[in-house]
């Protein structure tokens, strides 16, 4: 008796001290019946570039849902992913760690290891009710240590299903799916729930953005320029521009619920993606609008001077640590790994917009394997640092494919319009330009100034007048990767490429397709089409 006591007692004593510290105007009790802390939404979409959100002024799509936290909230200029694929930039944001501090996690579908813990499984044990819909951790495979499914994300809410508004879209109705955890959860206890909308992942209904999302190409007012800008490739934008509006849809709804139940006010909200737009030279690289994601959190009890813009660097691995200070857990009462990624939470109280933390100047980024379609199932390993409206980038493999093997239709890029049309252009005897930008070998080094050169066209890595900004941000990248025991700053990256593809189906794709035991339709998120039949050379 006297032993709970004593730790109902510090446990109130911590929630109580952090109350008092950070956040005068939630001082509350601390009986257990009354847990105070607050709830988290997590609603992050499925490949998503910035700045493709209404807040940020993009023209062709609408957004009320972000707009909405945003505006109740802050809105985050630079967000990025450390890794821009779905297992491993999820790996970052559930840990709180860099993607090469995360072993097998570092990969795309991998055996996660059960040594990293996630932070839903910490406010799981320390409280909070726990769950998700749609994509949680994924994909991969998560046991625990008896072999069964580890509940990344908390507990599944999927049974409640809708009719999608187009081919390509989840039946998953998500929003009535978190309605359904409401009703079930124990009101006294604060919840962190995870929405993961499938959309915009591939594939998408061809024309939809017209016919049904009421847009015309004429809204994109830009394409980026390393694509054709064409009817086609336009068309397939605003595909993609319409399943980010059912994301939104989905959201508005959440938000809804949340608010009739009285709980909006101490619910924090975040809203991202994973990782960039599912096209050429964006998903599964490390250009900038493969891993600048949108973001915007708002809190009404928690953040002071809603309504801000904050340019501030922020890193996926941030997310964890905020949301245990949220908590009240400490970092050894949380049982995670220790978090690369800083709390938020003095953004959040700063009341101040534009730059509020100095030292948050810069974010790394890196990958390692993504999809299979090289020979031994190996992977193209780059690290890179953003900082100072420049993007510098270290091609470890730069003798391999960065959008996998063209005999094996490339397979780190999903089958799209836009990625037929690049190839059929070449195929036909047309530039090569979009093709070799999108598709073919790179030198070992690329800088370039995003500043100016936002979509990363002209690598200015070995003009002289830039040897000063190369040398210093590759000496702050491997000074900080060497900290961090990143492997391949350790003569051991290539322990990447050995840890196991986690889809038996698709292992070994390369050689076993090479030797005629599996036919291009084993994977599924690409197109026979995308395979060339002849052998092709890259100038780097």
């Amino acid at each position: 008796m006297e032993i709970k006591k004593l730790t109902a007692d510090r446990t109130c004593y911590r929630r109580l001290s952090y109350v008092l510290l950070i956040s005068p105007f939630l001082i509350s009790g601390c009986a257990d019946e009354d847990d105070s802390r607050p709830n988290i939404l997590i609603a992050i979409g499925d490949d998503i570039s910035f700045p493709h959100m209404g807040a940020y002024g993009c023209e062709f799509v609408s957004t009320p849902g972000f707009d909405r936290v945003a505006r109740e909230g802050i809105l985050f200029n630079n967000a990025y992913t450390p890794n821009s694929k779905s297992s491993p930039s999820r790996a970052c944001l559930l840990t709180g760690r860099n993607s090469w501090q995360l072993e097998e996690a570092c990969n795309h579908i991998p055996y996660f290891p059960l040594k990293f813990t996630t932070f839903m499984e910490s406010l799981n044990n320390h409280g909070y009710v726990t769950g998700f819909t749609g994509k949680g951790w994924a994909p991969g495979v998560a046991l625990d240590s008896t072999g069964e499914p580890r509940q990344m994300t908390g507990k599944a809410y999927n049974s409640k299903k809708t009719v999608p508004p187009a081919t390509g879209i989840s039946n998953n109705d998500y929003s009535g799916n978190f309605q359904e955890f409401m009703n079930s959860r124990d009101p006294g206890k604060p919840f962190c729930f995870w929405y993961g909308s499938t959309e915009p992942h591939r594939r998408y209904e061809f024309g939809v953005g017209m016919k049904k999302g009421k847009r015309q190409i004429s809204d994109i007012s830009r394409v980026f320029g390393f694509w054709p800008d064409n009817d086609t490739i336009r068309t397939d934008i605003l595909d993609y521009a319409f399943e980010i509006e059912y994301f939104d849809s989905h959201l508005v709804k959440i938000l809804e619920i949340i608010e009739k139940s009285g709980e909006l006010e101490n619910t924090i909200v975040v809203v991202t993606a994973d990782n960039g737009m599912p096209f050429p030279r964006i998903k599964g690289q490390a250009y900038e609008y493969s891993n600048h994601m949108p973001l915007a959190i708002m809190w009404g009890k928690g953040i002071k001077n809603p309504g801000r813009t904050v340019d501030d660097f922020i890193s996926f691995i941030d997310f964890a640590p905020t949301f245990l200070e949220a908590a009240a857990i400490s970092d050894i009462e949380g049982g995670m790994m220790p978090a690369e990624g800083k709390s938020l939470m003095n953004i959040f109280h700063s009341g101040k917009k534009g730059e509020v933390d100095k030292t948050r100047d810069h974010v790394l980024i890196g990958k390692e394997r993504h999809d299979v379609g090289r020979p031994d199932d190996t992977g193209y390993p780059i690290r890179g640092i953003i900082r100072d409206g420049f993007l510098y980038l270290r091609n470890f493999k730069p003798d391999r494919w960065p959008a996998g093997n063209p005999e094996t239709g490339y397979m780190n890029v999903d089958a799209s319009p836009v990625k037929s049309y690049i190839l059929n252009m070449r195929r036909k005897g047309g530039s090569d330009e979009y093709w070799e930008l999108c598709f073919g070998r790179r030198t070992d080094e690329e800088l370039y100034n995003i500043a100016t050169d936002p979509d990363c066209m002209i690598n200015i890595a070995k003009k002289p007048e830039f040897n000063t900004v190369k040398q210093n941000l590759r000496n702050q990248l491997e000074s900080e990767l060497t900290q961090q025991g990143d492997p391949r700053m350790t003569g051991n990256g290539d322990v990447f490429d050995k840890y196991p593809y986690a889809n038996e189906e698709v292992k070994d794709f390369y050689n076993r397709y090479m030797k005629g035991e599996i036919s291009p339709k084993s994977a599924g998120w690409i197109d026979s089409t995308d395979f060339e039949t002849e052998r092709l050379l890259s100038p780097r």
